[in-house]
């Protein structure tokens, strides 16, 4: 059954082409079906649905084009590779992406899956069996057995918590046929990690150029893209040689990575919500103040050459890492635009087609989603004031008037379930210090 037929008027329409705001009117129903002065004759012949949006901007549904729906809020890796079961992960996720949608993203790119979870949780939104946003999906990370961001926690063989270890160019070739028959939309590689005792800032390359380069040789043979987490300046710049599809962070680069990014036009997802969340509130929920200072300097240092890339014409797409106990879902989505702005340096307009016409790129539904225009989806969004001069209404609730989804109405109002606690699913600790006798004589802090 189609979607009823909807007629908004009286409001501006933000344009993710030309990055302007104007006023106009637009009918849709699953998808859009006329702008402007055709707008009224379609409702008037399909009995449309009259909105009003009088001091609002109709602009896409949001793209968050780096997401983790499978991995339900961890405060550590521990808990997320030891806490979880499949059959349950699936419930939960399925739970989560409707968060997604009541702040307004109606697409995502989940970029790494513990199990197969995500995948399942796309294939039922598509069959119509849970509400959520559009999805795109990475299965299991490829890591190599130095391991990674994970540390110890990095089996020398198989497979673990979003991850799995490829040891050899002929485990490369399987498990990215593997996961092709699968049915992943993307293949993701983990470039860079976190080795003990490693003498280097941030973290180091764990690939060679020839490995990514088999990644991206069979990926491509079966029709899939590859992206690559990339947190130093050789990684992203071997990524972009090698002919990685999309680079997420690309942080830490330097001229030869920059050049080598420009030259390949691969778009970058930098992703900086995470550091700027702790960075901002880090003190709220237990982080270190040294920890909060390296994520400024980190979002700081990075910002001058994703502008530099920016500039040159590389497309910079919009990312949260929402699924982390940082950045819950359905909090911070908006987040990445005001980094954007205040640190990038884009304008507002420009932070906009970030999050809406380039993230399409991530979702692989280029000419579909992204942008008002006929024929296109009816991923809308109904937004109080103007987001060209201020992207933060994007995280206010109460200016979010209205989301569509395939010119289907998202219900903002009725409260989600209530959840209890799942036993055994977050990490118990005995403790947050060791109870040495000095410790224990201290006067507890008020």
């Amino acid at each position: 059954m189609g979607s009823r037929a909807f007629l908004v008027t009286g409001g501006h329409l933000f344009d993710a082409v030309s990055g302007t705001r104007v006023p106009a009117a637009i009918a849709f129903d699953e998808r859009i079906r006329a702008i402007g002065a055709e707008a009224e004759a379609f409702a008037a012949a399909n009995d449309a649905i009259r909105i009003d949006a009088r001091g609002g901007t109709v602009m896409p549904g949001l793209i968050d084009a780096h997401c983790h729906i499978s991995f339900d809020e961890p405060h550590s890796n521990d808990e997320l590779f030891f806490h979880r079961r499949e059959g349950l992960a699936a419930i939960v996720a399925a739970h989560n992406v409707r968060k997604l949608l009541r702040a307004g993203v109606t697409s995502c790119f989940d970029a790494d899956t513990i199990f197969e979870v995500s995948l399942d949780v796309r294939d039922a939104i598509e069959a119509g069996l849970v509400e959520g946003p559009r999805l795109a999906c990475g299965g299991n990370a490829l890591f190599t057995s130095v391991g990674g961001t994970a540390g110890l926690l990095v089996p020398d063989e198989g497979a673990i918590g979003y991850l799995r270890v490829t040891r050899t160019m002929d485990e490369i070739v399987t498990e990215v046929r593997r996961q092709a028959k699968r049915g992943v939309d993307w293949i993701k590689v983990h470039v860079t990690g976190i080795i003990p005792r490693q003498r280097h800032e941030g973290e180091i390359q764990v690939w060679n150029l020839e490995e990514l380069r088999t990644v991206v040789m069979t990926a491509h043979d079966l029709g899939i893209p590859v992206v690559g987490h990339c947190r130093n300046a050789s990684s992203t710049r071997d990524a972009a040689r090698a002919g990685f599809d999309m680079i997420l962070h690309a942080t830490h680069m330097d001229e030869d990575a920059l050049e080598a990014v420009v030259a390949a036009g691969v778009p970058l997802v930098p992703t900086l919500t995470f550091q700027a969340v702790l960075a901002d509130h880090g003190d709220r929920v237990g982080a270190s103040p040294a920890l909060q200072t390296m994520f400024r300097e980190e979002i700081a240092a990075s910002s001058v050459a994703l502008k530099r890339a920016f500039d040159a014409g590389v497309p910079l797409l919009c990312g949260t890492e929402s699924g982390f106990s940082i950045t819950p879902y359905g909090e911070w989505h908006w987040r990445e635009l005001k980094v954007m702005v205040d640190d990038i340096g884009l304008s507002p307009a420009q932070a906009l087609i970030a999050a809406t016409r380039e993230g399409a790129r991530a979702v692989r539904l280029e000419g579909e989603v992204g942008t008002l225009e006929a024929g296109r989806l009816a991923d809308i969004l109904l937004v109080d004031g103007d987001p060209t001069e201020d992207v933060t209404l994007l995280g206010r609730p109460e200016a979010l008037r209205g989301v569509w989804k395939g010119g289907r109405p998202v219900d903002l109002e009725t409260p989600l379930p209530e959840r209890g606690p799942l036993p055994s699913w977050r990490v118990a600790t005995y403790s947050t210090f060791a109870a040495t006798r000095a410790a224990v004589r201290r006067p507890p802090e008020r």
